[in-house]
């Protein structure tokens, strides 16, 4: 059974109440999509992926066998979702659950999940807080050489998944990842002030 991405949807917004935790959901999820259809993927299949990554990290943030992201995967199992969605929840927390990350779902995944957060941070940043008016890599790169920004943020993770997927971090994965958040900077809470006019 291939759940409706309505499904997915509602099965989040049940174990999620936090707004800044739904929109990272959905910019992974967006983040997928993009590299789906960049390689002939199943669009709405990788983003399902993306959206429920973190279905039990509110009720559960540890990262342990009791904790992120094995709860979320016991979930997704009982729910009777797909064996390789579920091994990819496993796999983006693999260092904590000893499934590594194989199929280029798994790593794409991994590599979309923290680079997420970063842009997110680099966006709030900036004046407008508007997502789009990151216009150049180079001002990421900037942010990601300054290592008290956004600390928490593993910039090694980023770089090794990048290696495992074979994508160039600043040529590939940064413009496709920001690129599809920019596309739904509004869902995000990234438009800024929306309604003024940006230069």
């Amino acid at each position: 059974m291939i759940p409706t991405r309505e499904e997915a949807w509602r099965l989040i917004t049940e174990h999620t109440s936090s707004q800044s935790l739904l929109h990272h959901m959905l910019a992974v999820e967006a983040a997928m999509r993009a590299y789906a259809a960049k390689w002939g993927e199943d669009q709405d299949y990788w983003g399902l992926v993306g959206l429920v990554h973190d279905v039990d990290y509110e009720e559960h943030p540890e990262l342990s066998p009791e904790g992120h992201p094995c709860v979320g995967a016991r979930l997704l199992r009982d729910l009777g979702w797909p064996d390789d969605i579920v091994r990819a929840v496993l796999a983006h927390g693999g260092e904590h659950t000893g499934v590594r990350p194989e199929s280029r779902m798994e790593k794409t995944l991994v590599a979309a999940d923290e680079l997420t957060g970063f842009l997110a941070a680099v966006a709030l940043v900036r004046p407008t807080k508007d997502i789009r008016d990151v216009r150049e890599v180079s001002s990421v790169r900037k942010k990601w050489k300054d290592r008290a920004f956004a600390a928490a943020v593993s910039r090694s993770e980023i770089e090794h998944a990048c290696e495992a997927l074979d994508v160039d971090l600043w040529t590939e994965h940064v413009p496709t990842v920001l690129g599809a958040m920019q596309a739904i900077a509004a869902e995000l809470g990234l438009a800024g002030q929306a309604d003024e006019p940006r230069e």
